[in-house]
């Protein structure tokens, strides 16, 4: 059986580059790949502390030392998925690294957050590396257009998701998180960072008169502001998930708040689509791309109309928007792409 190794910063949790990452995995095991992940922290096969987001410790970053166990971690792979560790600057000793121990191999460069759609890394120019062994893949054709431009040949495979969604335990997980049958309950998944506009999904959440549920922790030393947010927030307010599965979690939600201002893709929208939830998505310009799929998405700016959405469900529209997902962002869907890339290059397992 042929071998693959998935190796990223971190994998195995809930921030989104896991999410996909852990849905590639499934793709590539369908095709018959045995497949191991590499990541500096996480549930991982093979951690190597020196991959991880801000690793500095003098013993996991010395060039030699990490080369050296980067290449041990990924000498028995016949193919490598990199996820996003060779596009965004977090670690650039980790992405130096990675692409030393890669030159000449089979290599999918799986590109999330190239460094220019950021203003503090877009001076940083020596990512993505190149190699012409190596395929390169974004999640939007945003990307693949600025790749381009700067001389990448890159394939857009868009993010897939489980279709399946079985039957949701919206009375169990709404007990065991203390929210009333009755409740109004905006849920927000994501991680607390600046650009996933926290303020606005809180605002929301009071002039609709319900519950905001946050789904994850604050990140990038956004603490602090997200206590002052909260604590000043005039609506209830939980946090986390206890553990809850997809399902469950978008079944306990009467709608999803998504009003960031920039993201690679944003998972949550799409995940709403698949659960039949309504969302209300901000204007970041991956979401128009997506948007041109079918998905009709209600406005962050209209509050209004998805009060309107949540006190008379428009069915016909919730089953639009799954019919859309199911057939443009299935992991079925993006199996068959990665099985094309792969067949393309003659890697298929």
């Amino acid at each position: 059986m042929a071998s693959c190794a998935i190796v990223s910063f971190r994998l195995g949790m809930a921030d989104g580059v896991s999410v996909v990452a852990r849905n590639w995995q499934r793709a590539l095991e369908q095709l018959g790949f045995e497949v191991c992940t590499v990541a500096g922290e996480g549930p991982v096969d093979r951690t190597v502390p020196g991959l991880a987001i801000g690793a500095t410790s003098p013993a996991a970053t010395a060039a030699a030392g990490l080369t050296g166990e980067v290449h041990e971690a990924l000498a028995d792979a016949d193919l490598v998925v990199v996820e996003n560790l060779c596009t965004i600057p977090l670690n650039l000793p980790a992405a130096r690294a990675v692409a030393e121990v890669l030159a000449g191999r089979p290599a999918v460069l799986h590109h999330h957050d190239p460094p220019w759609q950021r203003a503090q890394w877009a001076h940083i120019t020596e990512l993505p590396p190149h190699d012409p062994a190596w395929r390169h893949v974004t999640i939007n054709r945003l990307t693949r257009a600025e790749m381009h431009d700067r001389g990448f040949d890159a394939t857009c495979i868009y993010n897939g998701f489980p279709v399946d969604t079985g039957h949701a335990d919206r009375a169990g997980v709404r007990q065991r998180l203390g929210i009333g049958d009755d409740d109004l309950v905006l849920a927000h998944p994501v991680r607390a960072i600046p650009r996933k506009d926290v303020p606005t999904a809180v605002r929301m959440a009071e002039e609709l008169g319900g519950t905001y549920w946050l789904w994850g922790p604050a990140e990038d030393g956004y603490d602090a502001e997200l206590r002052r947010i909260l604590a000043n927030a005039r609506c209830p307010v939980i946090e986390g998930t206890n553990g809850e599965g997809a399902a469950d979690l978008y079944g306990a939600a009467d709608a999803v708040l998504y009003p960031s201002t920039w993201e690679g893709f944003g998972n949550p929208p799409v995940e709403a689509a698949i659960h039949r939830r309504p969302a209300a998505v901000g204007p970041y310009p991956v979401a128009r791309e997506l948007a041109g799929l079918g998905l009709r998405w209600y406005p962050t700016t209209e509050v209004e109309s998805i009060r309107a959405a949540i006190a008379r469900p428009d069915a016909e529209r919730l089953e639009h928007n799954r019919r859309v997902a199911v057939e443009h962002l299935s992991l079925d869907t993006m199996r068959r792409r990665i099985a094309a890339l792969l067949d393309d290059a003659g890697w298929l397992a």
